[in-house]
């Protein structure tokens, strides 16, 4: 299974609408990828504080899709890349970090 990461970092003054990115662009993607043969699942993480008490938390928001393969990822979102990139400047002006991760261990 791979795990693709999307990862917003925390940056002052950056904008980014949580409300917009859980209740439009989410369900967007969702409904893209639900059809698509592969698709396990996503978890959306909110960053609340570092690692230090008192520090900002390193990414404002983490995204991670899973799914069977790196091609049926990429299958999933190729078709889609315009409607789903050209959304992101509804919602922030952070350019999310990308990592397509191979998972190891799930329980």
């Amino acid at each position: 299974m791979i795990k693709i990461s999307i990862l917003y970092p925390n940056k002052p003054d950056a904008r980014f609408d949580l409300q917009y990115y859980l209740e439009t662009h989410i369900p967007m993607a969702l409904e893209i990828f639900n059809a698509q043969p592969g698709y396990q699942g996503v978890s959306i993480d909110r960053g609340l504080a570092g690692a230090i008490h008192g520090t900002k938390a390193t990414y404002t928001v983490m995204c991670h899709f899973l799914f069977d393969s790196t091609d049926d990822f990429m299958a999933a979102f190729t078709p889609h890349a315009e409607k789903l990139q050209g959304d992101i400047a509804n919602y922030t002006d952070i350019e999310p970090i990308i990592q397509i991760n191979e998972v190891l261990i799930a329980q």
